[in-house]
Protein backbone atom coordinates (compact mmCIF):
# COMPACT_ATOMS: atom_id res chain seq x y z
CA UNK A 1 0.00 0.00 0.00
CA UNK A 2 1.30 3.58 -0.52
CA UNK A 3 2.85 5.66 2.03
CA UNK A 4 1.32 9.63 2.15
CA UNK A 5 3.03 11.45 4.57
CA UNK A 6 2.26 15.40 4.66
CA UNK A 7 4.91 17.51 5.18
CA UNK A 8 3.99 21.02 6.63
CA UNK A 9 7.38 23.73 7.51
CA UNK A 10 5.90 26.16 9.92
CA UNK A 11 7.64 29.44 11.38
CA UNK A 12 5.41 31.33 13.72
CA UNK A 13 2.34 30.09 12.90
CA UNK A 14 0.47 29.23 16.04
CA UNK A 15 -3.17 31.26 14.52
CA UNK A 16 -3.58 28.25 11.76
CA UNK A 17 -1.55 25.59 12.51
CA UNK A 18 -3.40 23.55 14.24
CA UNK A 19 -6.69 24.05 12.02
CA UNK A 20 -4.32 23.26 9.00
CA UNK A 21 -3.43 19.78 10.50
CA UNK A 22 -6.72 18.59 11.45
CA UNK A 23 -8.17 19.52 8.21
CA UNK A 24 -5.53 16.98 6.67
CA UNK A 25 -6.51 14.89 9.05
CA UNK A 26 -9.46 13.60 7.38
CA UNK A 27 -7.86 12.91 3.95
CA UNK A 28 -8.21 8.90 4.31
CA UNK A 29 -4.60 8.42 2.17
CA UNK A 30 -2.89 10.26 4.70
CA UNK A 31 -0.48 7.96 6.83
CA UNK A 32 1.23 10.49 8.83
CA UNK A 33 1.45 14.68 9.62
CA UNK A 34 4.96 15.87 9.20
CA UNK A 35 5.54 19.21 10.81
CA UNK A 36 8.57 20.57 11.24
CA UNK A 37 9.10 23.51 13.30
CA UNK A 38 11.75 25.60 11.84
CA UNK A 39 12.77 27.97 14.89
CA UNK A 40 9.55 29.14 15.98
CA UNK A 41 9.54 31.92 18.96
CA UNK A 42 5.77 31.05 19.26
CA UNK A 43 3.63 27.86 20.59
CA UNK A 44 3.25 26.45 17.07
CA UNK A 45 5.12 23.13 17.94
CA UNK A 46 2.64 22.58 20.72
CA UNK A 47 -0.54 23.56 18.70
CA UNK A 48 0.97 21.37 16.09
CA UNK A 49 1.49 18.24 18.62
CA UNK A 50 -2.04 18.80 20.18
CA UNK A 51 -4.02 18.84 16.51
CA UNK A 52 -1.99 15.56 16.16
CA UNK A 53 0.87 16.04 14.37
CA UNK A 54 4.10 14.42 14.87
CA UNK A 55 6.51 17.67 15.07
CA UNK A 56 9.96 18.03 14.41
CA UNK A 57 11.88 20.77 16.35
CA UNK A 58 14.62 23.22 14.83
CA UNK A 59 16.98 24.67 17.28
CA UNK A 60 17.40 27.78 14.48
CA UNK A 61 15.39 29.02 11.75
CA UNK A 62 17.17 27.51 8.92
CA UNK A 63 14.53 28.52 6.03
CA UNK A 64 11.80 26.32 4.36
CA UNK A 65 13.89 24.49 1.76
CA UNK A 66 16.12 23.30 4.53
CA UNK A 67 13.23 22.67 6.63
CA UNK A 68 11.45 20.45 3.81
CA UNK A 69 14.42 18.74 3.65
CA UNK A 70 15.04 18.10 7.44
CA UNK A 71 11.58 16.70 7.42
CA UNK A 72 11.87 14.38 4.42
CA UNK A 73 14.36 12.75 6.11
CA UNK A 74 11.96 11.79 9.09
CA UNK A 75 9.70 9.75 6.85
CA UNK A 76 9.67 6.92 4.27
CA UNK A 77 6.66 7.60 2.76
CA UNK A 78 6.24 7.06 -1.19
CA UNK A 79 4.59 9.88 -1.81
CA UNK A 80 5.07 13.42 -0.47
CA UNK A 81 2.03 15.68 0.08
CA UNK A 82 3.34 19.34 0.64
CA UNK A 83 1.67 22.34 2.40
CA UNK A 84 1.62 25.83 3.93
CA UNK A 85 1.45 25.99 7.30
CA UNK A 86 -1.13 28.50 6.92
CA UNK A 87 -4.05 26.65 4.64
CA UNK A 88 -6.28 26.44 8.02
CA UNK A 89 -9.36 24.33 7.21
CA UNK A 90 -9.05 24.77 3.64
CA UNK A 91 -6.39 22.13 3.93
CA UNK A 92 -8.49 19.42 3.42
CA UNK A 93 -9.02 20.07 -0.54
CA UNK A 94 -5.48 19.19 -0.62
CA UNK A 95 -7.06 15.64 -0.81
CA UNK A 96 -7.29 16.00 -4.59
CA UNK A 97 -3.58 16.65 -5.31
CA UNK A 98 -3.16 12.96 -4.57
CA UNK A 99 -5.48 11.80 -6.77
CA UNK A 100 -3.45 12.06 -10.32
CA UNK A 101 0.16 10.70 -8.47
CA UNK A 102 -1.52 7.99 -6.57
CA UNK A 103 -3.46 6.45 -9.95
CA UNK A 104 -0.06 6.72 -11.32
CA UNK A 105 -0.65 10.09 -14.22
CA UNK A 106 1.53 12.36 -12.36
CA UNK A 107 5.00 12.66 -10.50
CA UNK A 108 3.84 15.56 -9.37
CA UNK A 109 1.08 17.91 -8.80
CA UNK A 110 0.92 21.65 -7.77
CA UNK A 111 -2.24 23.38 -6.58
CA UNK A 112 -3.31 26.79 -8.82
CA UNK A 113 -4.93 29.10 -5.97
CA UNK A 114 -7.15 31.74 -7.68
CA UNK A 115 -6.49 34.96 -5.57
CA UNK A 116 -10.13 35.92 -4.10
CA UNK A 117 -11.85 38.92 -5.79
CA UNK A 118 -10.32 42.63 -4.51
CA UNK A 119 -7.30 40.64 -3.54
CA UNK A 120 -4.26 43.09 -4.08
CA UNK A 121 -1.02 41.59 -3.74
CA UNK A 122 2.43 42.03 -4.68
CA UNK A 123 3.90 43.68 -7.72
CA UNK A 124 4.51 40.57 -9.54
CA UNK A 125 7.80 40.21 -9.56
CA UNK A 126 9.07 37.35 -8.07
CA UNK A 127 6.01 35.57 -10.06
CA UNK A 128 7.04 36.56 -13.52
CA UNK A 129 11.09 36.00 -12.36
CA UNK A 130 10.06 32.09 -10.98
CA UNK A 131 8.01 31.51 -14.61
CA UNK A 132 10.68 32.89 -17.04
CA UNK A 133 12.83 30.23 -14.88
CA UNK A 134 10.90 27.38 -15.53
CA UNK A 135 10.16 28.11 -19.03
CA UNK A 136 14.18 29.25 -19.70
CA UNK A 137 15.20 26.04 -17.72
CA UNK A 138 13.19 23.69 -18.47
CA UNK A 139 10.96 24.70 -21.46
CA UNK A 140 7.62 24.59 -19.44
CA UNK A 141 4.82 26.99 -18.81
CA UNK A 142 3.71 26.40 -15.43
CA UNK A 143 0.87 28.92 -13.85
CA UNK A 144 2.02 28.68 -10.37
CA UNK A 145 5.46 27.90 -10.01
CA UNK A 146 5.91 29.72 -6.54
CA UNK A 147 3.29 27.02 -4.90
CA UNK A 148 3.97 25.05 -1.95
CA UNK A 149 0.92 22.78 -2.00
CA UNK A 150 2.51 19.77 -3.78
CA UNK A 151 1.93 15.97 -4.18
CA UNK A 152 5.44 14.54 -5.18
CA UNK A 153 6.79 10.73 -5.23
CA UNK A 154 9.67 10.33 -3.54
CA UNK A 155 11.17 8.86 -6.26
CA UNK A 156 11.13 12.44 -7.72
CA UNK A 157 12.79 13.91 -4.99
CA UNK A 158 15.42 11.29 -4.50
CA UNK A 159 16.30 11.79 -8.48
CA UNK A 160 17.18 15.84 -7.78
CA UNK A 161 18.59 15.75 -4.37
CA UNK A 162 16.05 16.89 -2.09
CA UNK A 163 14.80 20.57 -1.31
CA UNK A 164 16.75 23.50 -2.66
CA UNK A 165 17.49 26.04 0.27
CA UNK A 166 15.21 28.95 1.18
CA UNK A 167 12.66 30.17 -1.19
CA UNK A 168 13.71 29.19 -4.21
CA UNK A 169 12.46 25.07 -2.98
CA UNK A 170 9.65 25.41 -5.46
CA UNK A 171 11.20 26.77 -8.16
CA UNK A 172 13.96 24.66 -8.10
CA UNK A 173 11.51 21.47 -7.29
CA UNK A 174 9.51 22.16 -10.77
CA UNK A 175 12.37 22.81 -13.03
CA UNK A 176 14.39 20.23 -11.67
CA UNK A 177 11.38 17.56 -12.01
CA UNK A 178 10.58 18.76 -15.36
CA UNK A 179 14.41 18.12 -16.77
CA UNK A 180 14.47 14.97 -15.33
CA UNK A 181 11.43 14.01 -17.61
CA UNK A 182 8.88 13.83 -14.80
CA UNK A 183 5.08 14.72 -15.09
CA UNK A 184 4.25 17.58 -13.47
CA UNK A 185 0.55 18.75 -13.83
CA UNK A 186 -1.42 21.66 -12.37
CA UNK A 187 -4.85 21.30 -10.32
CA UNK A 188 -7.26 24.31 -9.50
CA UNK A 189 -8.12 24.37 -5.78
CA UNK A 190 -10.05 27.03 -3.72
CA UNK A 191 -7.39 26.74 -1.02
CA UNK A 192 -7.30 29.58 1.62
CA UNK A 193 -3.86 31.53 2.88
CA UNK A 194 -2.43 34.40 4.67
CA UNK A 195 -1.24 37.23 1.29
CA UNK A 196 1.76 38.38 2.00
CA UNK A 197 0.87 42.39 2.77
CA UNK A 198 2.50 45.76 0.86
CA UNK A 199 3.78 46.33 4.46
CA UNK A 200 7.14 46.73 4.63
CA UNK A 201 7.25 42.68 6.02
CA UNK A 202 5.72 41.99 2.95
CA UNK A 203 8.22 43.83 0.61
CA UNK A 204 11.30 42.29 2.92
CA UNK A 205 9.88 38.53 2.13
CA UNK A 206 9.35 39.52 -1.84
CA UNK A 207 12.74 40.56 -1.81
CA UNK A 208 14.01 37.22 -0.04
CA UNK A 209 12.38 34.91 -2.51
CA UNK A 210 13.13 37.04 -5.27
CA UNK A 211 16.77 36.39 -4.11
CA UNK A 212 16.38 33.06 -3.44
CA UNK A 213 15.45 32.23 -7.24
CA UNK A 214 17.88 34.44 -8.49
CA UNK A 215 20.26 32.31 -6.32
CA UNK A 216 18.29 29.10 -8.36
CA UNK A 217 18.51 30.64 -11.82
CA UNK A 218 22.21 31.59 -11.26
CA UNK A 219 22.89 27.31 -10.38
CA UNK A 220 21.26 25.92 -13.13
CA UNK A 221 23.18 28.77 -15.51
CA UNK A 222 26.08 27.16 -14.34
CA UNK A 223 25.24 23.61 -15.10
CA UNK A 224 24.27 24.43 -18.07
CA UNK A 225 27.88 25.78 -19.15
Amino acid sequence: MTQVSVLIPAYNEEDLIADTVRAVSHIPEISEILVVDDGSTDATAEKAEEAGARVIRLQRNIGKGAALNAGLAKTDADVILMLDADLGSSASEASRLLEPVLRGEADMSIAVITAPAGHRGGFGCVMKLSKWAVKRYAGANISAPLSGQRAVRRKLLEEIGGFADGFGAETALTIDALRKGFKVVEIELPLRHRYTGRDWRGFAHRFRQFLDILNVVWRRYRKDF
